[in-house]
């Protein structure tokens, strides 16, 4: 008798919600109106979650209910999540709130990302679970958040994983860093082909991936194949990753904005992918091109809700714990993103580091031939021992 009247309490609070949130059909008979919600079919009580499961009366519309999501939230809590389609819906409602804090564990999150060919680690879920994805189905990532709201943490964990997960010759990373405070840790990694700060230096290298994109596209077109992926091993190419920190005080460069552009649109097939991240996300400073290409959106805390709704994550404005933000790829959900600090990040990133001895040769090399298709944006005034020049077998 308890359990049946607790799932009666349990539907009529969800029938209050629909009449919130006015997902409802009137019809009057006399001076009376009528109202009639979508059919609440089952609630089932789990140790964790309640789940509701209802059906939409027919001739309503379906998209209303994603679009009163905030009125589920305003009566039964932030932790919910709505699923669903046409006409029948899942509306869960977790009793845990998420983890405040999740610590950066790569063995195990190395289990998730096993099969993966180039994971982007995102955070914990309600249910304890990791979110991850593959970039190479998901690619060019935003990150949007204040100062304090996780961000450069989280692009931090981002990057640690994968030079610890790819191998120098199946990953390059070129990371630009216009605020010189968040790449200073991954200079000497191998992995790293420049770590860059000036918009000279910058543009530079995007012509040089440029570059790159032109010969990888000249590849693809001589093999008839559509995916860099698909190329002969004889010419494999690595994946490369464009990282740009800050990108809003490039927004001026016309050049390196039409090169950013090109990249989004055309980069997942050849293999080059983009991570940009800002402080504070505006229409004007994100070209429309560059925003539809950014496919994955992570919105940490941000000013304010036009913010966020330029990156498209809503609620990111209303985030109130550090390394909380929203994810949104084909939809949005909450996580909690794992913090690695930088000194447990320099300790991980020892083993990757290039090597006195490498160094050597690199000064030898530099020496005794010219390399004349060695980009100027990786001299060594940059402070980092690049390998371009450097024959496949000397960098071990």
């Amino acid at each position: 008798m308890f359990e049946w009247l607790k799932k009666q309490y349990a539907k009529s609070t969800l029938r209050k919600c629909f009449r919130a949130a006015e997902l409802y059909q009137t019809y009057k008979t006399g001076e009376k109106t009528i109202y009639i919600y979508p059919r609440v079919h089952s609630v089932q009580f789990k140790t964790d979650k309640t789940i509701y499961t209802f059906t939409l009366q027919n001739g309503m519309n379906p998209k209303d209910v994603l679009k009163k999501e905030y009125v589920f939230q305003q009566i039964f809590g932030k932790q919910i999540e709505i699923d669903g389609d046409v006409k029948n819906f899942t509306f869960t409602v977790y009793h845990d709130s998420l983890d405040r804090e999740v610590m950066y564990d790569y063995q195990a999150l190395y289990d998730v990302i096993a099969k993966m060919k180039l994971p982007i680690i995102a955070g914990k879920d309600k249910n304890g679970q990791w979110r991850v994805y593959d970039m190479t189905k998901h690619p060019h990532l935003l990150i949007a958040g204040e100062t304090g709201s996780g961000k450069s943490t989280q692009l931090r964990s981002i990057l640690t994983t994968l030079i610890q997960y790819k191998k120098p010759h199946e990953l390059e990373l070129y990371l630009a860093d216009c605020k010189k405070s968040e790449f200073h840790i991954f200079k000497q990694i191998e992995h790293v082909k420049c770590v860059l700060s000036s918009s000279k230096d910058i543009r530079k290298m995007l012509q040089h991936i440029k570059q790159e994109l032109d010969e990888r596209s000249n590849l693809t077109d001589k093999f008839g194949v559509a995916h860099i992926d698909d190329l002969p091993d004889s010419h494999k190419k690595p994946y490369i990753i464009v990282c740009i920190d800050e990108f809003v005080m490039l927004r001026n460069d016309s050049k390196i904005m039409d090169i950013l552009i090109e990249i989004v649109a055309i980069g997942r097939t050849l293999g080059v992918f983009t991570i940009l991240s800002m402080q504070r996300p505006t229409s004007d400073v994100l070209d429309t091109t560059i925003r539809a290409n950014l496919t994955v959106r992570m919105g940490f805390k941000v000013a304010d809700a036009t913010n966020a709704k330029v990156i498209n994550t809503i609620g990111a404005d209303k985030l109130d714990t550090a390394g909380r933000f929203i994810l949104r790829i084909s939809k949005q959900e909450e996580l909690q993103a794992p913090y690695l600090d930088i000194d447990k990040a320099k300790k991980i990133l020892e083993p990757y580091m290039i090597t006195k001895e490498a160094k050597e040769v690199k000064e030898v090399k530099n020496k005794t031939k010219q390399t004349s298709n060695t980009p100027t944006f990786l001299e060594p005034i940059q402070e980092k021992i690049e390998w371009f020049g450097v024959d496949e077998d000397e960098r071990s």
